[in-house]
């Protein structure tokens, strides 16, 4: 094994094994793993089984050294990799990750093995085909989040709703088809206008860069900091938008572009970050408001089907009902962070006056105020536990949307935070539903009751789980919801005021939702004799609820990643917000070339 190009002072980290760099390694070895399931015999269950989870085990500590030799001193993207793909179009295998980027990797990995083995039990039918495809959505997800090319981000983004598609599909409830259905063609139909949004943005991008080249190359400093390697990744984008629009503009006499005159450009996510952020100037936007507010509505429509926002949310109970366990974990854990992910790294960089519309941000946190209020109240409504928590996560992620749209450095740390939060807890929730449900076949609340008297030990977990669901102090739902509401309070004080709901009413339909199950007199005798926890329970069981603790207790190593983004998001949203021309007051007193922090809190 070969280390090469370890960090430097102000380098970002990298690491390769022989050619293959780390990022690629974590990115494509669970669809290894899924390869490798093909020559298994299906008949061997058990060796499937075991295989399946253990390789998941390893992709997790395969994903560590991306902290441990993180570069603290340098902010925006690392580990990057780039190579050529589709020529044609100018689209590239490039990979990287920051701070946010990162940790949604992490939890990523951190999900697998734990879905992996809470798997066993309930799998009933085509083992096999099941936990390949369990590897192969985790190798798309992790794509997701580290794709630096638009393109590469957009294929990760659309072949990943395929497993999950036949995961609720084949392994689903009695709706499992009506449901899956649902779930592929919502988020196709976004899909295909974010596709849409996306070439516009490629064309223009190309075009803008050929007019204002001076302009862009400024901006580019608002992207990439002190990162010298990401500036020349960046610099490269722009340049090759810069030649494509120039080829193209020659071509057609100036007037116009022609696709296959020069149908080279740039994807590269960053440079079309500063692209679509540069000013001429007076000030004044390169891409013009009246285009911008075009291709935000592209990508939010694709993205707030994602997340999901009301009223593009009706996809989500269904889905989530209808799923296996570990499909309902996946799809609260990771899936619905996509759609926020993607309005931090797209919708706010590249098109940063039509995000901060006026108009484009009142309704925005019109959305997601009635998703918190509406999302609550009829999870209050609910009688099957796993629609009470589907709701709930829309209940959330319109509280995290709430607080992306303060566009301060509070709100997007906060929603951030809540993401990550929400990721481990719902996940949580979700399997220890499973469990249940494993023991009793039926998910209606009025069936239970009184199951702390028969299973102690899972009835702590799950109060835990619902305390941290609630937000309670010392435990990790607190931290990124207490900041984030802090950032929309500075923002907007009546915005302030329905997030504030969110929580009264989530602490309403958690702490309900545990009482009617778990607390009183066991009154069913189908309840009297329930087994407790499992050591195959405990074993995935007990990291979920360790990280609720741990990141709770002590939340640093999170906040201090997703400062770094949410520093250079907000930079390039409101280049003054800092002071002296973007520049936080602390560097202002550092001395001449002293490199950023991404650890400022």
């Amino acid at each position: 094994m070969i280390l090469s190009n370890m960090f430097l002072a102000a380098e970002p980290a990298r690491l390769f094994i022989g050619p293959i760099g780390i990022l690629s390694l974590v990115t494509w070895l669970p669809l290894v793993g899924a390869l490798i399931l093909l020559f298994f015999d299906k008949r061997g269950v058990d060796l499937i089984k075991r295989f399946a989870t253990l390789w998941m085990a390893v992709c997790f500590l395969a994903s560590l050294p991306l902290v441990l030799l993180w570069n603290y001193e340098t902010r925006g993207l690392q580990y990057m990799e780039t190579a050529d793909w589709i020529p044609a179009i100018g689209a590239k295998y490039q990979m990287g990750v920051d701070g946010l980027a990162l940790t949604l990797v992490l939890l990523t990995t951190f999900l697998g093995p734990i879905v992996a083995l809470c798997s066993w039990s309930y799998i009933e039918k085509r083992h096999k085909e099941y936990y390949a495809l369990l590897l192969i959505m985790q190798s798309f997800m992790i794509g997701v989040f580290a794709a630096a090319d638009l393109f590469l981000f957009y294929v990760f983004f659309e072949v990943m709703l395929v497993p999950m598609y036949l995961l609720i599909g084949i392994w689903g409830g009695e709706r499992r088809l009506y449901s899956a259905i649902k779930f592929f063609v919502y988020t196709l139909v976004g899909s295909l206008l974010m596709l849409v949004a996306v070439f516009k943005f490629y064309f223009t991008a190309a075009e803008t860069a050929a007019k204002y080249p001076t302009e862009v190359k400024a901006a580019v400093e608002a992207v990439v900091g002190n990162n010298a390697p990401m500036r020349g990744m960046v610099l490269e984008g722009v340049e090759a938008a810069r030649r494509a629009g120039v080829a193209r503009a020659a071509q057609t006499g100036g007037g116009g572009y022609d696709a296959e005159a020069a149908p080279l450009g740039t994807f590269n996510i960053y440079a079309l970050q500063a692209i679509g952020g540069a000013r001429d100037g007076q000030g004044k936007p390169l891409v013009p408001l009246s285009l911008q507010l075009w291709l935000f509505a592209g990508f939010a429509l694709a993205l707030a089907i994602k997340v999901p926002m009301v009223p593009f949310h009706t996809w989500l109970p269904d889905a989530h009902v209808e799923a296996p366990t570990a499909g309902s974990a996946i799809l609260a854990g990771i899936l619905l962070k996509i759609g926020t992910y993607g309005f931090i790294r797209f919708n706010f960089p590249m098109f940063p006056d039509a995000a901060m519309d006026p108009t484009v941000a009142s309704v925005m946190a019109t959305l997601a105020i009635l998703g918190i209020v509406y999302g609550s109240m009829v999870a209050l409504a609910q009688r099957d536990m796993k629609k009470t928590i589907a709701y709930s996560s829309v209940a959330h992620m319109g509280t995290t949307m709430l607080a992306l749209f303060a566009f301060n450095p509070n709100g997007i740390n906060g929603a951030a935070l809540q993401m990550l939060s929400h990721g481990v807890t719902s996940a949580a929730l979700f399997i220890m539903i499973g469990i249940l449900y494993e023991r009793r076949h039926t998910r209606q609340i009025a069936e239970y009751g009184g199951i702390v008297n028969t299973m102690p030990a899972f009835s702590a977990m799950f109060m835990i789980a619902t305390m941290a669901s609630v937000g309670l102090p010392l435990l990790n739902g607190f931290v990124g919801e207490f900041i984030g509401l802090r950032g929309v309070f500075e923002a907007n004080i009546v915005w302030a005021f329905w997030g504030t709901t969110g929580i009264i009413l989530g602490a309403a339909y958690m702490l309900w939702l545990y009482e009617r199950v778990f607390l009183g007199p066991v009154k069913n005798p189908k309840n009297a004799d329930l087994p407790d926890l499992s050591a195959r329970e405990w074993a995935y069981l007990a990291p979920l609820v360790a990280a609720m603790i741990v990141f709770g207790v002590y939340p640093k190593p999170l906040v201090t990643f997703v400062n770094g983004t949410t520093e250079v998001v907000v930079r390039q949203m409101r280049p003054n917000y800092f002071g002296d021309q973007g520049k936080p007051d602390e560097e202002k007193a550092a001395a001449p070339g002293a490199p950023d922090t991404a650890t400022r809190n």
